[in-house]
């Protein structure tokens, strides 16, 4: 009797279990080299461990029952039970008529008209994401801010196989810094609270979304105060209202608790702050920033063999700073994933990934502020060389620890901002001039002689004395220019003067992905051409360059000036992402402009370029003078080390009495 075959139906469904089947061996594969490292006997590195993991995710990804998710996926879409292609578009429609209604001056119709084009432009992606695969992205996104920490619990698991006591208290001390971890992500989603209000407000009430944008960036934390920081840095991006609201994070944020304050000395020096000080109030700084407080404080020192009391500042740094930062590049990252879900397109996908890919350079430049070790490295190399000119000093180090740096009181100085308030027009005018030339100096020495620069010489980073000398604080973030250069003048070159053959070579050096993106060049020059001819920025050559500039004005070269700023915040739009050093060398140059700029605030921008066109004339007097006071101080440092041997001899023969 024969056996009757089975129906299509049958075979389709045996087929389907069959490649389950394999799909789920496949999967159970992909665990094997992650089970082989916990296994192991040997420690674990990050490297190794991400490897595994993304081994792990790779068969994850593959699974039938992924695709059938993104069926599902599909299915609530095209009956928009969940948002879809068009609900995104409606949303971006929304943002755009909420931004043009806000704008400080009216956009013209053509150019919202010319947006949607662009879009058209930038999106490229054949296909939107499932649920679960972006479910599967998102936990990835999060298993990877925490690898350093399971790379630490792994190896404390292998040191031996039996728990003891000092690996369960090690355990719990991560288990409370993952609790720690919890209560800021809360505080910052919290914040999320004031986007609300702030699309309710009366669109051209800048002063109310100013404060409104203020209070949510306090209440975000550290993290978002430090993007406000660099943000403000060049006011010409934002409404005047909000760029000044923003500028008071240069000045002054949020303090921290005084029981943080003592912690912070009794982790750093096993006593409280009272036993090493006189007249310290953890209570009251005198300034707080993102990274810490700063406070005054008397110190007794020895001087002459007799003990003198003497004005110290201290910085101390906030308390799990770093989680701060890790957990704000997380928050960051898993909102721009499920900008996915919630405004899913499939020609968004390349733009967003580059958006992360940018979010995750800028962090990493920021987590090396956190070090105050390697800050106090670089205060010291620049304090020696302060001290052969006499046109910018640094404050003095006395002492540090990780989270404590101990400095100069400077009594006769204030932040560049202060400074100018409440002088007179004329003790202005002269302060601008004297101040503008020593920054300018400065700057370029530093950029051209050490071949490094402060990288967030912000208004509250200058101290000003009456005098005009500067004196550069906080040296946390210093950029190297060591290799850089050629690119960086590039760039500059090519996007002042709207050369976009070189602009396209020197943006695909600087990216991350260079030799991908040189195969991408003929896309990414139309895109700088396209841009520029928006900004209505045309190309200077040899035969049109006097014609252009005079046509143009102080108002064409400021034009082109912006057109340098906004090409390099927006490469996204092209998939270019910037690497860090390059990322932090451009904020370090906002930075800088900002202080000029804050220098000549109310100010026509003409005073401004003429002082700097005075201050570059000036250059070869400014640099002969500084170079002979560096050999004066040469000649007096040799007649003090000499003059006890002079004199030695004479003393020898002078008559006792």
């Amino acid at each position: 009797m024969m056996r009757p075959s089975p129906s299509p139906s049958q075979t389709g469904l045996l087929r389907e279990l069959g490649a389950l089947t394999r799909s789920t061996y496949r999967l159970s594969q992909g665990f094997v080299p992650l089970l082989r490292l916990l296994a192991s006997e040997n420690d674990v590195t990050r490297d190794e461990l991400a490897q595994a993991i993304d081994r792990a995710f790779e068969g994850l990804y593959r699974h039938p029952l992924l695709r059938q998710t993104e069926r599902l996926t599909r299915y609530l879409r095209a009956r928009r039970l969940i948002p879809n292609e068009q609900s995104t578009e409606d949303l971006i429609r929304f943002v755009v008529d909420q931004a043009v209604a806000r704008s400080p001056m009216q956009v013209p119709e053509q150019i919202v008209e010319e947006f949607w084009q662009f879009f058209e432009e930038l999106f490229a992606s054949p296909e939107l994401k499932g649920l679960g695969e972006l479910s599967l992205d998102m936990v990835r996104l999060v298993i990877r801010t925490y690898e350093p920490l399971l790379v630490e619990l792994i190896n404390i698991l292998k040191a031996g196989r039996r728990f003891n006591a000092w690996q369960l208290q090690e355990i719990l001390r991560r288990a409370a810094l993952i609790r720690g971890d919890v209560l800021i992500v809360r505080r910052q989603i919290r914040a999320l609270r004031y986007i609300k209000p702030f699309f309710q407000t009366d669109p051209k009430d800048f002063k109310t979304q100013a404060q409104i944008v203020a209070s949510m960036v306090r209440e975000f934390g550290p993290f978002f105060v430090k993007m406000a920081q660099v943000a403000a840095a060049n006011a010409d991006f934002l409404p005047e209202e909000i760029a000044r609201e923003l500028a008071v994070f240069h000045e002054d944020v949020p303090p921290m608790s005084e029981d943080e304050v003592v912690q912070a000395f009794v982790e750093s020096f096993g006593k409280p702050p009272h036993k090493l000080y006189l007249d310290f109030d953890p209570a009251k700084p005198v300034k707080s920033g993102s990274i810490g407080s700063v406070y005054f404080a008397k110190k007794p020192f020895v001087e002459d063999g007799r003990e003198v009391l003497r004005p110290v500042v201290i910085k101390v740094g906030r308390q799990n700073i770093d989680r701060e930062f890790a957990i704000g590049k997380l928050v960051l990252g898993l909102a721009i994933m499920s900008s996915q879900y919630w405004a899913p397109h499939s020609k968004l996908t390349p733009f967003l990934r580059a958006m992360q890919e940018q979010v995750d350079e800028f962090v990493a430049g920021f987590m090396a502020e956190l070090d105050f070790d390697a800050e106090a490295a670089n205060h010291l190399r620049f304090e020696q060389r302060s001290l052969r000119s006499r046109m910018w000093r640094v404050p003095q180090l006395y002492g540090h620890s990780r989270r404590i740096i101990e400095m100069e009181y400077l009594s006769d100085a204030a932040s560049l901002t202060r400074a100018l308030a409440g002088m007179s027009a004329s003790e202005r005018r002269r302060f601008q001039r004297e101040v503008c030339e020593r920054l300018l100096y400065t700057l370029l020495h530093h950029v051209f002689v050490h071949q490094e620069i402060h990288g967030d010489l912000h208004p509250g980073n200058i101290m000003v004395d009456r005098d005009g000398t500067l004196y550069l604080i906080d040296w946390g973030n210093v950029v190297g220019l060591d290799g850089k250069w050629g690119a960086v003048w590039d760039y500059l070159a090519a996007a002042v003067t709207a050369d976009t053959e070189l602009l396209t070579e020197a943006l695909i050096r600087v990216s991350t992905q260079p030799e991908a993106n040189a195969a991408r060049r003929a896309e990414i020059k139309a895109a700088l051409d396209e841009t520029l001819r928006k900004k209505g920025v045309a190309p200077l050559t040899r035969r049109n360059f006097v014609s252009e500039l005079r046509r143009g004005g102080f108002d064409g070269l400021h034009a082109r000036g912006q057109t340098v700023l906004h090409l390099l915040s927006n490469t996204q739009q092209t998939g270019l992402v910037i690497k860090r050093d390059y990322l932090h060398l451009s904020r370090a140059l906002f930075a800088a402009a900002g202080s000029f700029g804050s220098l000549y605030e109310n100010d026509p921008k003409r005073r401004l370029a003429a002082d700097l066109l005075r201050s570059l004339l000036r250059l070869p007097v400014t640099l002969t003078q500084d170079r002979l006071h560096e050999e004066l101080g040469l000649l007096r440092r040799r007649a003090a080390r000499m003059l006890p041997r002079v004199l030695r001899p004479h003393r020898a023969a002078l008559p006792l009495h």
